[in-house]
């Protein structure tokens, strides 16, 4: 008797969920608290700004922290599988970037590039915070561009983060994505219409 095809597909391992989750709690904490502390008027009317900043600051250590802990402790494997796949980018991702509808691996294009974005802008979110709290605490660390950069760096994330939640929970053909990074699991059908060659590899490791 030939075996039923699976309703569901394993997307996400508890420690990716654990690690999307952590950072995006951090980024909302700080992404709010960032905003009271460059709106001047927001700062006011809340009127507890070295309150707000001590929120921002122990909240970027913490956000780093618990990313180490979570690789440290966590299933290394699972994360490096995600992360050379994310490094994969071929044929397929950039017709999809031209709009033609080409079969997608377990991520695609846009979801690889918002990933290299995210990374690049939590090290720079870093570096130039760093800089900043340094600053107020010897001259030296001073630079003109720094809260420049630091205010861009918020202004882009804001919209990016705007997209993605539209994309995560409104969105129709999207949303059913977010059951992945809650529930580890997506439905088989939905998973063979959005990212084909995952799909395809998946069911074949089931069959082995």
């Amino acid at each position: 008797m030939a075996t039923a095809e699976p309703l569901r597909l394993r997307r996400f391992t508890r420690t990716e969920r654990t690690l999307h989750w952590v950072h995006a709690t951090a980024f909302l904490v700080l992404l709010a608290s960032g905003l009271a502390l460059y709106l001047p008027s927001l700062a006011q009317l809340l009127g507890r700004r070295p309150l707000l900043k001590d929120i921002h600051v122990y909240t970027a250590v913490t956000w780093a922290a618990a990313i180490l802990v979570v690789v440290l402790f966590g299933d290394r494997h699972s994360l490096r599988r995600t992360m050379r796949e994310m490094d994969v980018f071929d044929r397929d991702d950039r017709d999809w970037l031209r709009g033609r509808k080409t079969p997608q691996g377990k991520f695609n294009a846009g979801q690889k590039l918002n990933a290299a974005i995210t990374a690049a802008f939590a090290v720079l979110f870093a570096v130039t915070g760093t800089l900043l709290w340094l600053g107020e605490r010897d001259t030296r660390y001073r630079f003109a561009q720094t809260l420049l950069i630091h205010d861009w760096l918020t202004q882009i994330s804001l919209l990016l983060f705007l997209g993605h939640l539209y994309l995560a929970v409104i969105h129709p053909k999207t949303r059913h994505a977010l059951n992945g990074m809650t529930r580890g699991w997506v439905d088989a059908e939905w998973a063979d219409r959005r990212h084909e060659k995952w799909s395809r590899e998946v069911r074949k490791a089931d069959r082995v």
